[in-house]
């Protein structure tokens, strides 16, 4: 799909998938030129994790992102077993700016984790800090090292909201804790 919106056309590859399966696009005059004109100027796009693909049969699995996928052992994992990785990110920015020399913006990054209220009223939460630090380092390392282009970063998010993942409030993502408990109850009250 991203061939298609980045370049214009679809990839031989696919064109030959198709023909093989018999399935015809059916095109109007002048689609190409109008597919090849209507080209993203830029791709957004979330990045949480990397996953692991084995062939092995012993290989431990996790659920990371509710994709069933190979066990990362060199890999630190969430409460959720979402594999924490930096380097993917490097890595995901390389391979897109390689494949389609669009300049790039990750429109979602996060750490859903269960924050703690302290006695003082405060929520350390030194976790999301280092997660944070570590792929905002990863993205300075494929623009000043690497030369991606990349417009724009967005934090996911800066207010706790319901999980789209899990559909629970306990499962936090923002710089901002919302008062809010998983059956609804709570003071809506919000802390940094």
């Amino acid at each position: 799909f991203s061939d298609v919106q980045c370049r214009g056309y679809y990839p031989s590859y696919i064109l030959k998938l198709l023909e093989r399966e018999k399935i015809v696009i059916k095109k109007e005059a002048h689609d190409d030129e109008i597919l090849k004109e209507g080209c993203v100027d830029y791709i957004g796009f979330s990045y949480y994790n990397s996953g692991v693909v084995t062939t092995r049969e012993d290989a431990k699995s996790t659920l990371g992102n509710g994709v069933k996928m190979a066990e990362n052992p060199y890999l630190q994992e969430s409460e959720w077993k979402w594999p924490i990785d930096p380097i993917g990110l490097r890595i995901s920015l390389n391979i897109l700016w390689d494949r389609y020399q669009k300049p790039l913006f990750i429109v979602e990054n996060g750490l859903g984790a269960k924050d703690e209220i302290e006695e003082d009223g405060t929520i350390q939460d030194d976790y999301r800090i280092d997660y944070l630090r570590e792929h905002i380092k990863a993205m300075e390392q494929a623009i000043n090292e690497d030369g991606v282009d990349l417009l724009g970063y967005t934090a996911w998010g800066c207010i706790d909201l319901v999980s789209a993942s899990t559909g629970e409030m306990s499962k936090r993502y923002g710089f901002i804790y919302v008062d809010k408990d998983d059956q609804g109850n709570g003071t809506l009250e919000r802390r940094k």
